[in-house]
């Protein structure tokens, strides 16, 4: 019999928890026009859409600005979305790009706004319906709640912070652990005795498929939410996949016991 809930409810933060697509393009744009100087600092007009719709594709932050470069060199969304390896490739390497100084340099542009003007920072930020009284909910019972993410802890803990959520020292696994998702599943699988029933929400396909791919993480329940940066085609293969189970925004607010 399935449990009726998790001992660690594992989350990823942007595009589970939290919208930041407007944050995102604000914060990449500058980081643009920081990296490619003779840029016209206001940005044409449908820059923006068309960055939304290809945040599916982005896996970590360093490749914000490489999206932006691909649009602004007429490379068509499509060929972005389907090709992205490829096309990141060629702008990395036509560009002469290091990951970690465009990494640097996103994180930078993220402190100063921060540092300078918090409140205009946060106010681009929306969490999904439900997902902060989510996070109470558990941790209110004997739910462990940890937050698995390519963000920098330090950006997540200022947003929970702002929604009053104060989450233990060891509970956000970001950027700076510098290790992968499964990964970090592995060390929570192994972090108590007896082994604890972990459920990870997670928006990107590829990432729950890295985890189903490692044999000694078949316990975890793999959940892709249907509310974040993911394509139709993505959720149609998640339906197709016995292993990960598709979660509406509606299901993730409801009581463990009436989840999928």
């Amino acid at each position: 019999m399935s449990p009726k809930h998790p001992t660690i409810l594992a989350l990823d933060f942007d595009g589970v928890i939290c919208d930041g697509l407007i944050e995102y393009f604000q914060t990449t744009w500058r980081a643009y026009c920081q990296m490619w100087p003779n840029t016209d600092p206001t940005p044409p007009e449908n820059l923006a859409s068309s960055f939304y719709r290809l945040r599916p594709v982005i896996e970590t932050g360093w490749e914000m600005p490489v999206v932006l470069r691909a649009l602004l060199r007429g490379i068509p969304e499509e060929k972005v979305r389907d090709e992205w390896p490829a096309v990141r490739r060629e702008i990395v390497a036509e560009a002469r790009l290091d990951p970690a100084e465009v990494s640097d340099r996103v994180d930078g542009v993220r402190d100063e706004w921060i540092n300078s003007n918090l409140n205009e920072w946060l106010s681009l930020h929306r969490f999904y319906p439900g997902a902060i009284a989510r996070i109470q909910q558990a941790l209110a019972s004997s739910v462990r709640v940890g937050v698995v993410t390519t963000k920098e802890e330090r950006f997540v803990r200022s947003l929970l912070a702002q929604q009053g959520v104060e989450l233990p020292e060891n509970a956000i696994y970001g950027k700076n652990v510098e290790r992968p998702k499964y990964q970090i599943l592995r060390e929570l699988l192994g972090s108590t005795t007896p082994t604890p029933e972990i459920w990870f929400v997670e928006d990107r396909l590829k990432t729950l498929e890295s985890v189903e791919k490692q044999p000694d993480l078949q316990p975890v329940r793999l959940y892709l939410a249907d509310w974040g940066y993911n394509t139709p085609d993505d959720r149609a293969l998640a339906v197709e996949n016995s292993h990960i189970k598709l979660l509406s925004l509606e299901e993730f607010a409801r009581d463990f016991s009436d989840w999928p």
